[in-house]
């Protein structure tokens, strides 16, 4: 019988896997290496480990960084890239920004299609979309020939005003398929319909160098994963925060080049709201870089200004996460002007922090920790024996460059770490025109439960909440989406001119493009729904602002003041005589996914049952004895005073003496700072 709901989020270092059983309401945590050149490898370890049969699989939905890792790495596939005569530079002139504008020498990183692999072909289409140059079927041929001498892998095709009018794209790509059939090809006007030529083609590229990839990946997991038995689709995350099935995921590559790090975005909403908050900060720290989400009103914010080297934009959806180098990794050193600092840099999962030992030397923020007596010597239920002497070694480094004592660089170094992911978290909240005082942060990953009372104390935030499986949190997240799909499509026209029936016919073509991507996914029309948006920006302005909107019950001028309201609350401005124009239209398609109802809990033993011992740990100044609790025997609705220390398997939480955590009926720790 199937009852099992698989969740697993493949990482850089560790594979996570969650297991919920519908029958019993058990969950299973637990952590495998990740194998970054087989990345199924990791995977199928982690389903050999949790002794799962694929026919007691009822659904399997997994994050993973195979494109993110493949773009860093830049690990990619033969591409070609055919354009418009005249536009074949594109790619390196960009935007002609840098992400630190003054570093004069700082390059921003190489376009991903070499400029001896981008051909120019002569067509042309005018900005109303008719044909001025139409395809010469000869000389596209004579380049698909070409283009398989070379090897060619995969093509993306980007013509300039192909966004109003894709048909000669579409003729290219008809002529390429029939010379090449082998080769994976992909079109602007499918890819990204969007005006300007940079971010559309941008994102027609990394699509093009991914799906090959991704494709191979789906292939050989679906392959494997039939041979254990599971024959259902499998679920993988995109960076919009749904989940798309095995069957349309290579048709969208690019859309899961953020795959992994949306699963902890989606945890920390559905842990907030299951505690009672609608406003949420969500803080996965891991052992490399910290991310960081936000929640306003129940709804996670989304961007489409994001991408993975900087100057290759990805014009798709995706959940704004905001990425520091921040983790229990993270290495602590001195910069040319005498000041201590915290990061980007990490001593990875090779060689470790020094009390690792694994051949680590640096001080690293896992090694300050546990000088500070915060971690304790036994992690992953004593299956891993940290060094103490070895952090310490590392630590007075440090110390002897500053003249501290060893205690003095170890909370000098957590401070410095706290200050850079306070910094992060302004930027996400009070930046955005947020007041972090309205918000609960959800504190997760392994070491983010360290962290979080004193981030929460600095930015005035009143409630922190640790999940009951904090380490594998972002796996869970991968069990809490829904199948979704992003069309979208340029309509610019000034707000006053705008002719409502026209509107509407645009919307409805969407609409029918986006039921027929939900049928084929497999999601009956009783579990659809379909979200209108358009965007909306004053005339002259470079941003725009997406406002929902339902023609059928609402007015074009209730989206109007809709748009001034918003406006103010993002940019502190807004100017109800200024003009305003429509520049664009979105479609949000979402297929229902049945939710794992996570089981509540009744009080069982007693707090003291949970106690497991006494130890000094470094607070204000001082060590204090301080009660380390095993997580799994602390009964629900108990109540702890700091100063605390929570063990478990896949993390550790800090409970300084001034906050006092509290157990819900899910087994949420929930810490507040006394009045």
């Amino acid at each position: 019988m199937k009852q099992i709901r698989l969740a697993i989020d493949v990482g850089g270092t560790f594979t996570d896997v969650f297991i919920f059983d519908e029958n019993t309401g058990q969950i299973s945590v637990m952590k495998t290496s990740s194998t970054p050149s087989n990345p199924e490898r990791g995977i199928l370890d982690g389903i050999e480990k949790a002794q799962l049969k694929g026919e007691n699989i009822k659904m399997f939905s997994h994050g993973t960084t195979v494109g993110t890792n493949a773009l860093i790495e830049r690990k990619l596939p033969k591409t070609a890239l055919v354009t418009t005569k005249g536009f074949r530079d594109v790619p390196e002139i960009r935007r002609g920004t840098k992400l630190d504008l003054w570093d004069a020498y700082e390059d921003t990183a190489k376009p991903y299609i070499k400029r001896r692999d981008r051909f120019e072909v002569n067509e042309r289409i005018d900005y109303n979309g008719n044909v001025m140059i139409d395809i010469e079927e000869k000389e596209v041929r004579e380049l698909a020939r070409k283009l398989k001498r070379r090897g060619t892998e995969s093509i993306a095709v980007c013509f300039i005003n192909a966004y109003v009018n894709g048909e000669n794209e579409l003729k290219v790509k008809e002529i390429l398929q029939d010379e090449l059939p082998d080769v994976y090809i992909c079109i602007s006007s499918e890819v990204l319909p969007e005006i300007f030529e940079h971010e559309r083609m941008s994102t027609t590229i990394i699509n093009a160098v991914l799906g090959p990839i991704i494709s191979k990946y789906i292939y050989t997991l679906e392959g494997e994963m039939e041979k254990k038995g599971y024959k259902d689709d499998i679920l993988v995350l995109h960076s919009g925060g749904g989940v798309m099935t095995s069957s349309t995921v290579p048709r969208f590559a690019a859309r899961v080049a953020s795959s992994g790090i949306a699963a902890g975005a989606i945890a920390s909403k559905h842990i907030a709201k299951l505690c009672g908050f609608n406003h949420a900060i969500g803080l996965d720290m891991g052992g490399t870089s910290t991310d960081i989400s936000l929640m306003y009103d129940g709804d996670i914010r989304i961007t489409k200004d994001w991408y993975i080297e900087y100057g290759y934009p990805i014009g798709f959806p995706s959940i704004e996460i905001l990425t520091i180098g921040a983790g229990g990794g993270s290495l602590a050193w001195k910069d040319d002007g005498g000041s201590l600092r915290n990061g980007p840099q990490s001593a990875g999962a090779t060689p470790g922090p020094a009390c690792y030992q694994g051949g680590g030397e640096d001080p690293t923020n896992s090694d300050a920790n546990l000088v500070l007596g915060r971690l304790g010597v036994n992690l992953l239920d004593g299956k891993m024996q940290l060094d103490k002497g070895k952090a310490v070694e590392a630590v007075e480094k440090i110390a002897k460059e500053f003249n501290y004592s060893t205690v003095e660089a170890a909370n000098a170094i957590i401070e410095v770490a706290n200050a850079n992911m306070c910094d992060a978290l302004r930027l996400i909240s009070v930046r955005r025109g947020y007041d972090p005082r309205e918000f609960a942060l959800v504190a997760f990953g392994g070491a983010g439960p360290l962290h979080g009372a004193y981030l929460a104390k600095d930015m005035g935030i009143p409630t922190v909440i640790v999940p009951p499986h904090p380490g594998v949190a972002a796996a869970m997240g991968c069990l809490l989406v829904d199948v979704r799909h992003d069309i979208s499509k340029t309509y610019v026209k000034d707000f006053k001119d705008v002719n409502l029936e026209e509107l509407e016919f645009e919307l409805l073509k969407m609409e029918r493009e986006a039921k027929d991507l939900l049928e084929e996914e497999g999601v009956a029309k009783e579990n659809s729904t379909l979200m209108s948006f358009i965007d909306m920006r004053y005339s002259g302005q470079w941003r725009s602002l997406a406002i929902p909107i339902n023609l059928k019950a609402q007015s074009l001028e209730d989206a109007l003041e809709a748009f001034h309201l918003e406006h103010e609350r993002e940019f502190a401005f807004s100017d109800r005589k200024q003009s305003v124009e429509i520049y664009g239209l979105r479609l949000t398609a979402l297929g229902t996914v049945p939710k794992p109802e996570f089981p509540k809990h009744i009080p069982s033993g007693s707090l003291e049952d949970a106690l497991k011992e006494i130890r000094e740990v470094y607070f204000d100044d001082k060590f204090m004895a301080t009660k380390v609790f095993d997580r799994e025997r602390i009964p629900v609705f108990s109540e702890i005073q700091g100063p605390a220390i929570v063990d478990q398997l896949d993390s550790t939480t800090v409970i300084p003496p001034e906050f006092t955590a509290f157990v819900d009926e899910y087994r949420n720790l929930i810490i507040t700072l006394n009045k």
